[in-house]
């Protein structure tokens, strides 16, 4: 595991969000990949975007790290823009694409420092040594990356990634492939790397991953649906409530539980025959695709 992430100085800090993007679009010829699209990252926030194959997630991460110039619209990261000031930005961004973008022919090491060695680290080899132990890839670290299945190239680009001690994560599906012990030490590497001052921006479209981000944007053919806590966007959803009453069983679907609840219980006068009440939440998943297929496009 990585331990020598160093907190961002006080002199360091980024004034005002760590990201932000304001009327943001991008256009392939005539399709509109991103449609005026608006974010706010806090800095050392861990923020998810989710959203179908196609919505423009790998599209706006591109955006962000300069890696395609935007159409219309305005983008910062740590106030910087960053194809203008690319040069400026680059060693304080990491950058996890999707697709894995490493030379097959050399090993997972020798790609580590490659990638790496642009920075122009002191240590580097300390860097590296932390980095492939982080993604548990030490009795393998001599192999050839043609050898690797996808999960664990994608263990190798995220080791890419991070090795600089980045001050922003851009991180596209990066448990893609990762079992889920291994994937349960990333995330508690990211929750450190952020409790550090770190700002990761992580595209997924896992729901388990979506609900340990602080913040979440959900988009769809382009555009922002809703961005907020996990926590909240669940709430849009149900509870289905189950009341067992003697013999019978009665169901009542609401909306938010804790304030709609007392009134279904009134109903029974929370007697003595009430003797099991259940609660059966819309999952984050269910509440998502709902409002994926209500929205227009």
């Amino acid at each position: 595991m990585v331990t020598q992430t160093a907190d961002i100085p006080a002199s360091e800090t980024v004034v005002g969000d760590a990201i932000s993007a304001r009327g943001l679009r991008k256009r392939y010829g005539t399709f509109e990949a991103l449609r005026g699209v608006d974010l706010q990252v806090p800095r050392g926030a861990i923020y998810g975007v989710l959203g179908p194959n196609g919505a423009g997630k790998t599209t706006l991460i591109k955006a962000l790290v300069g890696a395609s110039r935007p159409t219309a619209g305005e983008v910062r990261v740590l106030g910087l823009d960053p194809v203008k000031q690319a040069a400026e930005l680059r060693p304080q961004v990491g950058y996890m694409p999707q697709a894995p973008a490493l030379y097959d022919d050399l090993s997972a090491r020798d790609n580590i420092r490659f990638f790496t060695s642009a920075f122009g680290l002191p240590d580097l080899d300390r860097r590296v040594d932390e980095v492939i132990d982080f993604v548990a890839l030490t009795q393998r670290q001599h192999d050839p990356v043609y050898a690797f299945s996808g999960g664990m190239k994608q263990r190798v680009s995220l080791a890419c990634a991070v090795a600089h001690d980045p001050r922003v994560l851009f991180l596209d599906e990066p448990t893609a492939g990762v079992d889920p012990k291994l994937k349960e030490g990333f995330w508690q590497h990211f929750r450190t790397l952020a409790s550090r001052g770190v700002t990761l921006f992580i595209s997924t479209h896992l729901m388990d991953e979506a609900l340990l981000c602080d913040r979440l944007t959900v988009i769809r053919a382009g555009q922002v649906l809703i961005t907020a806590p996990p926590s909240e966007i669940m709430q849009r959803g149900n509870t289905l409530v189950r009341v067992w009453r003697g013999g019978t069983m009665e169901e009542t679907r609401i909306k938010a539980y804790y304030t709609e609840l007392p009134g279904v219980l009134r109903r029974y006068g929370l007697d003595p025959a009430v003797t099991r009440i259940e609660l059966h939440e819309d999952s984050l998943e269910t509440v998502i695709v709902a409002m994926i297929e209500e929205e227009p496009a």
